[in-house]
């Protein structure tokens, strides 16, 4: 097991996380580098539990408030399967990112995340009343 994103894997007692094994508990945790859109994201794991942060935005994200460790994701992993909540940014709005229902698939091969939902169309900070669907994909980097 190379790296987190090849898997997680238990063995007595130990659980496998970014190429490391760490003893089973609340406590542990594993992050991982992933690219998304053009930005360099930080996956985080701690038990089924999942964040995806900004490490390195893209220039264009800076005026809608986003900055590095701002999240994008929260959510669980079941299987190889996420779902959570996604955030959507807007200069209109710096700081009150759109929230909004994701869940998707974890490739195969471990290296690749497909989370997708429907989401409310904003204008200038306000609803529009039409939906949207986004799909979002995290492919991984290297481990952090």
């Amino acid at each position: 097991m190379g790296n987190f994103a090849r898997g997680t894997g238990s063995l007595m007692g130990l659980v496998v996380l970014a190429g490391l094994m760490i003893p089973l508990s609340d406590k542990a945790m594993a992050d991982s580098c992933w690219d998304h859109n053009g930005s360099l994201m930080r996956l985080q794991a701690q038990g089924n539990q999942r964040w995806l942060s900004y490490e390195i935005p893209r220039d264009v994200l800076r005026p809608a408030g986003v900055q590095r460790g701002t999240l994008l994701f929260n959510g669980v992993k079941n299987g190889n399967w996420y779902s959570g909540t996604a955030r959507v940014f807007s200069k209109f709005c710096p700081g009150s990112p759109l929230e909004y229902s994701v869940e998707g698939p974890v490739r195969g091969d471990q290296l690749q995340v497909t989370v997708s939902g429907s989401r409310e169309v904003f204008n200038q900070c306000r609803p529009t009343g039409q939906y949207t669907s986004d799909t979002l994909v995290f492919t991984f980097s290297h481990d952090c």
